[in-house]
């Protein structure tokens, strides 16, 4: 068994040399910036948050710390599970086909649109913006109809969104792998 990476940041690498799907590849690439993305914003979020509550001893804020940090590797982990799962293939010199490839990349952008489509059913209706209520925008345009969709899903389930596009990326791993 050859190794052919070190851990999760040699995993693009070598998934995109080794890959035979240029969807594939163009995923990796892309996931590989988004991923960075959202740690940036998850890293800014707890800084935020630390420098807002830095006062304050422990307790339920504690908690709340540690919550963005599992929020964020629920984010994380369905958005390179593909180039983690493909690099695994080849690392382990099992057969890796790019109909595989083709169908871990199409659930894997799908996955990262979910985010998008999350963060829109989660909008709420009014919200303050520089010391101004705004309300959202009415949904227009050739999306309309999935933008309505969208806001009509309560907010408290607007994780439901991201969920489905995770569980995309695992339906295809067990269906094509």
């Amino acid at each position: 068994m050859a190794t052919g990476y070190n851990g999760v940041f040699g995993a693009f690498p070598y998934a995109f040399r080794r890959s035979r799907s240029l969807l594939f590849k163009s995923y990796v690439v892309f996931s590989a910036f988004a991923v960075a993305l959202v740690s940036l914003f998850v890293v800014a979020a707890i800084v935020v948050l630390l420098g807002r509550t830095a006062a304050v001893q422990g307790g339920s804020l504690t908690l709340s710390r540690a919550f963005f940090i599992v929020i964020g590797l629920l984010v994380v982990l369905p958005a390179v599970a593909p180039t983690l799962a493909v690099a695994r293939r080849y690392r382990r010199d099992i057969e890796s086909t790019p109909r595989y490839e083709v169908a871990l990349a199409v659930a894997g952008y799908l996955f990262l649109f979910s985010l998008y489509l999350g963060v829109v059913a989660s909008m709420p209706e009014t919200f303050v913006l520089d010391g101004e209520t705004v309300t959202r925008p009415p949904p227009s345009g050739a999306f309309a109809p999935l933008v309505a969709l969208l806001y009509a899903v309560p907010q408290a389930l607007s994780w439901v969104v991201p969920l489905c596009g995770a569980l995309l990326v695992a339906a295809a791993h067990k269906l094509f792998g």
